[in-house]
Order: C-alpha cells, then structure tokens, then sequence
C-alpha cells in the first residue's frame, strides 16, 4: 500500500458520504433515545467522523480488523457493518448484529471482523495486540485498528500493550482519538505530557499527531501507517486531535466547557470544511450534494423501518450465549 492518495472526484465523495452517513445516522439515534426507543447509555461521535472515516479508507476490510470504544457507531459504519443491522442493535432487536443484546455500547460484528465496543477503559488495547498476534502467527498479513481515547493512556494496560506490541512486533494500528476531556477531565488537568504521540515514543514507536478534523489528513497518516504496519515493521501510533461536538453521554451536563468553546470548534466540522473545499475547488455541484444528502436519508429511513419491524428475542431465549449457564450444564451432566 501506499501512503499517496487519488483524491478525484468518486474518493471525495465517499468521504464526505460516509461522515454525513454517520452525523446523519446519529441524530436519528438521538431521536429514538428521546422517544425512549433506544434505551440505557448513547455515546455520540458527532464532531469526530474524519478520523473513523479517514482510518478506514486507508484499511482492508476483507482481511485487517478492528478494536473500537464505547463511542463505535463512527467506526462500524466506516468500516462496512450494514445500517441495518447496527440500527436494530441500537433498538434492541434480534435481528441487529448482535442480536440486540449489545446496544449502543457494545457493537460487534464477527463477518466483519470488528471488535468492539469495549465499555471498559483501555479495555480494547489487549484485545487488540492478543487479535494482531493471531493474525501475525498465522501469517494473514492483516491489521488491526484499535481505537481508544486519551483517557485510556492513563491506564496501566495502555503502557503494558504498548511495550509487547514493540517488543513482538505487532501488527496494531494505534488510533487515539483525544476529544481533550475524556469524560469531562481537561487534558492538562490528567496528563503531565499533553501530546499523547510522545508516550508511544518512549516505547521506540513510530507515532505522530495528526489534524483529526481533516479526514484527508487522517487517510494520509493512516496510509503512511498502515503501509509500514502491513510491511512487518511492527506497530504504529497515530494520536488524532479531535473534538466532539455533543456530549460525553446524553447524561453529561457538559459543566466542564464553555459553550464559545464547542461553537469555535464547530468551525472546524469536518462535514462542512470538506463540503466547502470541494466546492470551491469545483468538485462537489449543489446538484450532487443534494443527491447525496437524499440518498443518506433514504438509507436512514430504511434502517429505521427495518429495526422498527424487528422482533424482541423470546424470553425463553435469554439464557442463550451465556456461559456460565454452559458451565453449569456441563458440569451437572
């Protein structure tokens, strides 16, 4: 691979396809949450979809994997996992694509070779390297994404899975998405060393910063990335300055920042810098993006109707894919 882009006209509008697919996708969830259709937690990537959409331009999906956090709807999308399926997931339905017993924060698809949510902290980073080893054993020559936030570095098992992934030459893609606060903690407030690419550093990894609100950008450092990863050289750590938008949670008060803060980042929407670029740039017509936008929307409404239509798993059922219950039968027979 290689870590040059074609930007013609057909890339650039898959790129700003898939972040208004997400944006888009999103806002309906947070409509359902409303109307008490989605229940329990809903984290959203509103804000942050160029480095979930640039990151995965830049992968294979017949073959490289990926690790998400509780924040996944972005990645899933990106990466390919039917609307559909993600949004009867969000539903509750069985026909999601875990049959309605993940939800929002723990999507998972195996046909597509995604990992993740993890709602635990840090809790993708070795599940990650445990994936990447697999597959480097068994000479797959695939990658594995693994994203996770800036509030992961502070734990223990961020520093560990980064010393065996140098140490074993791991084929990781390290993807931190730093939105600043975590779940509501300033940086500067959790970290003595703010630029997050330098921990990785001290670990003799590759690692740079990346523009995080330019899904060009992010594609570009990805490719440089993921090129060098697939060649055996071992992991590669992106730190992607971002910012979201909405919330940590439907729950957050958000008292840790200031409303001029958000709406000076949202000068910096990926969505709209994208859109604007084209335009002036005479590669994207208002003809064009208004065909788009339609086309998001019917796909939206689609995944709508058919999670709607979706059934409830039987009550009878619930015991399914336990395994403690396995456990016990096995142990009474």
């Amino acid at each position: 691979m290689t870590d040059k882009i074609h930007l013609d006209r057909a890339h650039l509008h898959h790129l700003w396809r898939q972040m208004l697919r997400i944006r888009r996708f999103e806002a309906k969830c947070v409509e359902l949450y409303q109307a008490q259709k989605i229940r329990g937690f809903l984290h959203l990537y509103d804000g942050e979809e160029a480095v979930a959409v640039g990151v995965a331009a830049a992968m294979d999906p017949a073959r490289d994997a990926v690790v998400a956090t509780y924040r996944e709807h972005g990645q899933a999308l990106a990466w390919g996992v039917p609307m559909p399926a993600l949004m009867a997931e969000m539903l509750g339905k069985a026909e999601g694509c875990c049959r309605g017993r993940g939800g929002s924060m723990h999507l998972f698809s195996r046909a597509h070779r995604f990992y993740g949510g993890n709602a635990i902290v840090g809790g993708g980073l070795p599940l990650a390297a445990g994936i990447a080893m697999a597959d480097q054993r068994l000479g797959r020559g695939a990658v594995t994404a693994c994203f996770f936030g800036e509030g992961a570095v502070g734990e223990g098992v961020f520093h560990e899975t980064m010393n065996l992934a140098e140490l074993w030459r791991l084929p990781v893609l390290f993807v931190c998405e730093n939105n600043l606060y975590a779940m509501g903690v300033p940086l500067e407030d959790s970290e003595v060393e703010t630029d997050i690419w330098r921990k990785a550093k001290a670990y003799r990894m590759p690692a740079e910063q990346v523009d995080g609100m330019d899904p060009v950008k992010v594609e570009a450092a990805a490719r440089r990335a993921v090129a060098q990863v697939r060649d055996g050289q071992g992991p590669y750590f992106l730190e992607v300055r971002t910012y979201r938008f909405r919330a940590h949670s439907m729950f957050d008060t958000q008292a840790y920042r200031t409303r001029d803060e958000i709406e000076g980042w949202k000068h910096l929407d990926p969505i709209e810098r994208l859109r604007a670029w084209m335009v002036a740039n005479h590669q994207l017509s208002d003809a064009e993006a208004q065909a788009i936008e339609a086309d998001v929307a019917a796909e939206i409404d689609a995944a709508v109707a058919f999670a709607e239509a979706g059934t409830l798993e039987p009550v009878d059922e619930l015991e399914r894919f336990v395994l403690m219950d396995r456990v016990v039968q096995e142990e009474q027979a």
